[in-house]
């Protein structure tokens, strides 16, 4: 099993365990958006067919649950990575260097955090799910036709981060792990992802869209 995800894993269950006892102020009823944007690493064996590539992004509610301890994090995750082709595949004639693969993967993740006044650390943990593309590419004559191959791609997120509140608004960064059973060009698909970015109160507006679908 890769190190990462180890430790990941053990930070995790380290913050479930001593997650703070006391009330949080900040994210009491609340719903927030983050919006980021970082690097995508690709870790192992994973490296033999992609590498990273500025930028990715990613975006996500963070959805207090009763206990404001604990939260939902359902978020898309868009990475991109460079592709280097290693496999000839039967139904085109050319192999592809420095291509392009993008994924788009959704995590509906579950995660803990603690409040220390305007500074808060959390951890998430949550399965994903998303599509893959791959590139591939055919000569006719001297033209390179380029198309991309669609799979759905299933798997994991886990995540660890921190945020600070500003006046109206928090800045945040986030380390994760992304793994996927689906392979890549016969090789195992785990990636380290970078996000910073902001977070803002949408509680508002969330309490308007379940009003409108939800009238009471």
């Amino acid at each position: 099993m890769n190190r990462t995800f180890l430790v990941l894993v053990m930070v995790f269950l380290y913050s479930m365990v001593f997650a703070q006892s006391g009330a949080d102020t900040i994210h009491y009823k609340k719903v927030y958006y983050f919006a980021g944007t970082g690097l995508g690493i690709p870790l192992g064996k994973t490296r033999d067919v992609l590498s990273p590539k500025l930028f990715v992004g990613s975006m996500g509610l963070d959805i207090t649950l009763n206990n404001p301890k604990y939260y939902l994090y359902p978020a898309l995750y868009l990475l991109a990575f460079k592709y280097d082709q290693k496999a000839q595949d039967p139904e085109f004639n050319t192999i592809i260097k420095n291509g392009l693969s993008n994924f788009y993967m959704l995590s509906l993740a579950a995660g803990t955090r603690r409040q220390f006044e305007r500074l808060n650390t959390y951890v998430y943990l949550g399965p994903t799910i998303g599509l893959v593309h791959e590139p591939r590419s055919n000569l006719v004559g001297d033209v390179v036709n380029i198309e991309y191959l669609k799979s759905i791609a299933f798997g994991t997120k886990l995540g660890v981060g921190a945020d600070y509140r500003f006046s109206g608004f928090f800045i945040g960064t986030e380390v994760g792990y992304m793994y996927n059973v689906n392979r890549v060009q016969k090789q195992p698909f785990h990636a380290l992802t970078l996000m910073v970015g902001l977070k803002s109160d949408i509680t508002r507006l969330s309490d308007k869209v379940v009003d409108i679908l939800a009238p009471h």
